[in-house]
Protein backbone atom coordinates (compact mmCIF):
# COMPACT_ATOMS: atom_id res chain seq x y z
CA UNK A 1 0.00 0.00 0.00
CA UNK A 2 1.33 3.56 -0.61
CA UNK A 3 -0.26 6.55 0.72
CA UNK A 4 1.12 9.94 -0.75
CA UNK A 5 -0.18 13.58 0.76
CA UNK A 6 -0.69 16.18 -2.05
CA UNK A 7 -1.12 19.82 -1.96
CA UNK A 8 -3.04 21.54 -4.88
CA UNK A 9 -3.07 25.01 -4.86
CA UNK A 10 -4.56 25.64 -7.99
CA UNK A 11 -7.70 23.75 -7.03
CA UNK A 12 -7.10 24.75 -3.20
CA UNK A 13 -7.16 21.24 -1.92
CA UNK A 14 -5.13 18.71 0.45
CA UNK A 15 -5.73 15.28 -0.63
CA UNK A 16 -4.28 11.65 0.80
CA UNK A 17 -3.49 9.15 -2.39
CA UNK A 18 -4.01 5.74 -1.38
CA UNK A 19 -2.68 3.10 -3.92
CA UNK A 20 -3.68 5.64 -6.43
CA UNK A 21 -6.62 6.80 -5.19
CA UNK A 22 -8.11 9.93 -3.89
CA UNK A 23 -8.84 8.50 0.08
CA UNK A 24 -10.05 11.65 1.55
CA UNK A 25 -9.19 15.30 1.21
CA UNK A 26 -9.94 18.85 3.04
CA UNK A 27 -10.92 21.69 0.57
CA UNK A 28 -10.50 25.33 1.47
CA UNK A 29 -10.84 29.12 0.07
CA UNK A 30 -7.73 31.58 0.83
CA UNK A 31 -8.26 35.02 1.01
CA UNK A 32 -4.75 37.04 1.57
CA UNK A 33 -2.75 35.31 4.16
CA UNK A 34 -5.60 33.08 5.73
CA UNK A 35 -7.17 29.60 4.76
CA UNK A 36 -11.09 29.24 5.28
CA UNK A 37 -10.97 25.49 5.66
CA UNK A 38 -14.77 24.63 4.54
CA UNK A 39 -14.88 20.81 3.69
CA UNK A 40 -13.44 18.03 4.46
CA UNK A 41 -14.52 14.32 2.45
CA UNK A 42 -13.66 10.95 3.00
CA UNK A 43 -14.19 8.31 0.23
CA UNK A 44 -16.61 5.79 1.82
CA UNK A 45 -14.01 2.96 1.34
CA UNK A 46 -11.71 4.63 3.40
CA UNK A 47 -13.88 6.01 5.93
CA UNK A 48 -12.99 5.12 9.77
CA UNK A 49 -9.13 4.32 8.88
CA UNK A 50 -8.07 8.08 10.25
CA UNK A 51 -7.73 9.38 6.88
CA UNK A 52 -9.65 12.74 7.38
CA UNK A 53 -7.23 13.44 10.45
CA UNK A 54 -4.47 12.84 8.47
CA UNK A 55 -5.35 15.07 5.80
CA UNK A 56 -6.21 17.65 8.43
CA UNK A 57 -2.96 17.36 10.52
CA UNK A 58 -1.23 17.93 7.29
CA UNK A 59 -3.01 20.62 5.87
CA UNK A 60 -2.58 22.39 9.08
CA UNK A 61 1.46 21.97 9.19
CA UNK A 62 1.18 22.90 6.21
CA UNK A 63 -0.67 26.10 6.75
CA UNK A 64 1.93 26.96 9.44
CA UNK A 65 5.01 26.08 7.65
CA UNK A 66 3.87 28.55 4.75
CA UNK A 67 2.41 31.12 7.48
CA UNK A 68 -1.30 31.42 6.67
CA UNK A 69 -3.76 31.25 9.55
CA UNK A 70 -6.64 29.36 9.26
CA UNK A 71 -11.10 29.58 9.60
CA UNK A 72 -12.14 26.23 10.48
CA UNK A 73 -15.68 26.56 8.88
CA UNK A 74 -15.68 22.51 8.27
CA UNK A 75 -17.02 21.20 11.38
CA UNK A 76 -14.13 18.14 11.13
CA UNK A 77 -11.45 20.70 11.20
CA UNK A 78 -13.08 22.81 13.89
CA UNK A 79 -13.61 19.56 16.48
CA UNK A 80 -10.07 18.37 15.12
CA UNK A 81 -8.40 21.56 16.44
CA UNK A 82 -10.81 21.43 19.54
CA UNK A 83 -8.94 17.99 20.21
CA UNK A 84 -5.64 18.88 19.65
CA UNK A 85 -5.15 22.35 20.80
CA UNK A 86 -1.17 22.49 19.36
CA UNK A 87 -2.93 24.02 16.53
CA UNK A 88 -5.13 26.65 18.44
CA UNK A 89 -2.55 29.30 17.53
CA UNK A 90 -3.24 28.72 13.76
CA UNK A 91 -6.84 30.40 14.08
CA UNK A 92 -7.29 33.56 12.33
Amino acid sequence: MTETMKHDAAARRYSLIIDGTEAGYADYVETGSIRDFNRTVTDPDHRGKGVAGRVVRYALDDSRATGFSIIPSCPFVDGFIAKNPEYKDLLA
